[in-house]
Formats: C-alpha cells, structure tokens, sequence
C-alpha cells in the first residue's frame, strides 16, 4: 500500500492505544500484534466499570474520553476502541476531542457476514446497547437494502461478565451460548457476526453449536483482524508505521484487579505483559 506522506521515524515511535470495558481489548490486540509487530502497544482494559453494554451512552461517553486522556498523557499516536458498545456511543466524541490522533473504531461485522451468507441470513450477536444504536441501525439497514440480507439480532445479556471471569466453557457458559445462538441458527442464518469484542474467546463454543444445530457449514466473524488492517492503512498514510527488525513493546493497564488481568493475558493470549493497575482518579 502507498504511503502518502514522509514516514517520520521519531513520531513513528510512539505508542498505539487499545482500549474497552474490559478484556475484550485482548481479542482486538492479537490482531494487532500479527499484523504490525513492530509497534509499541499500551492496552487499557477498564474492568473496573465493565460491562458497558446497559449503560447510558453519556456515561459510555465519560468513560471513553477519561481513557482517552490517560493515553493521550502516555503520546500515543492512535486510539483504537476495541469495544463495540464504545464505539456506537463515543467514537464521533473522540474524534471531535483529539482531531489530531488516529482513531480507530469496531464494527459489529455486518459487512462480511452479508458478503459470506449464501442463504441471505446472517445473524449478529452483540449487548443489547449495541443493537439499539443508531450507528448500528443504520448500518444494519443500510447493508440490508444494498444486499437483500436480513439480519438477526440477538442480545447475549450477561454473556461479557462471564468472559470476564474465565467461564469460557462452563455449563452455565455453554447453556447461555446455547439459548442465544440457537435460535438464530434455525432460523436460517449460515454467518454469525460477533458483534462484541469479548466474544471471540467464546468462538469455539458456539462452533461446537453450529455444527449440531446447522445443516450448512456456518461461517463465524471476528472483526478485529480487519481493524488490524484499518489501522494499519492509516499509520501508512500518515506515514506514522513504525519499521523496525525488533518487536515492538507491550504494557496493559485496568482499572479493575490486576492479578486478574495478568491471568486473562495468560490464559487468552499465552503473554505476560507488564500490567498497571490505575486508580479510579488517574483515568476518570
């Protein structure tokens, strides 16, 4: 891909942010870390209020932009929002507040689930904030009308709280998976879009179930390789890539427990990052 301006190798060395309500960040930043291992990476998971899903979009709002400042104190030259819910809510209020960085938001998959479904029915997994977004809204209707795909939206109320924990398959976990990928299923759809980046950790569960609801091969979206890509476009074009033969640095923050931040990082990513736990003031 063409860079558009000069790179800049001093400015190329600061740091990108990750951020989301909690360990969801991980699923985004593996992506990351595949396809630009090269950069510093600073990941904030705020454990401490998570979930965001039910919350009011100003207090979404306040979240995101308190973190924002926290990253911007360490001169990051992106933000990546790493959460759906903050995304639909506050990335435009991100935006508007650091015009100068780079800002990358999720989204919940709509696009590839239409372009991979053959029965013109892809369902989307998602919090229930999400779905009841105007961003996704539009973007759902939007998709429909240009392709003639119906989406099915399900709400996996309580389902990030349990990712959060490290119930990636127990009974309770599977049983919620069940109730809320099975309909969706056998109402035809063939892609399942995960429209939450905590989901991802949970694919495997909801593979085991598509095999044995699904009578067609049932294709799963995770988003966050394509917003490895989105971000690597925009450094080129800023010319803010950093080349470099060694592997760029990795240090994590949260607003919740660190102990179990450093078990997420382990258990879901085999990492052992340096991990910061950050007062409630230093990011509020």
């Amino acid at each position: 891909m063409a860079v558009s301006e000069t790179p800049d190798p001093v400015a190329a060395e600061a740091p990108i942010g990750i951020f989301d309500s909690g360990v969801g960040a991980l699923s985004v930043l593996r992506h990351i870390q595949a396809r630009l291992p090269s950069e510093h990476l600073l990941c904030f998971c705020d454990s401490g209020h998570a979930p965001y899903g039910g919350k009011p979009d100003a207090e979404i709002i306040e979240r995101t932009l308190a973190i924002a400042a926290f990253l911007k104190s360490k001169k990051v030259k992106a933000i990546v929002v790493a959460c759906n819910t903050a995304t639909a809510a506050a990335i435009d209020a991100l935006r508007a507040a650091y015009p100068e960085l780079i800002v990358v938001g999720v989204e919940p998959g709509l696009k590839p689930a239409a372009v991979f479904s053959r029965t013109g029915r892809a369902g989307v997994l998602a919090t229930a904030s999400t779905l009841a977004s105007s961003r996704f809204i539009a973007l759902r209707d939007q998709i429909s009308a240009s392709t003639g795909v119906s989406f099915l939206s399900q709400a996996c109320v309580g389902l990030v709280e349990k990712i959060e924990k490290g119930e990636l398959a127990s009974p309770e976990t599977v049983e919620m998976l069940e109730r809320y990928v099975t309909p969706v299923l056998r109402a035809g759809a063939d892609t399942i879009a995960l429209g939450c980046t905590h989901y991802p950790f949970v694919q495997p569960v909801i593979e085991t179930i598509a095999r044995r609801e699904s009578s067609v091969p049932v294709t799963i979206i995770d988003t966050g390789e394509a917003v490895a890509r989105q971000l690597e476009r925009l450094l080129q074009q800023r010319g803010l890539q950093r080349i470099a033969t060694q592997e760029g640095s990795l240090q994590a923050f949260t607003s919740g427990s660190r102990g179990a931040l450093v078990a997420a990082f382990f258990r879901l990513l085999n990492l052992a990052p340096r991990v910061t736990a950050v007062p409630a003031r230093d990011a509020a």
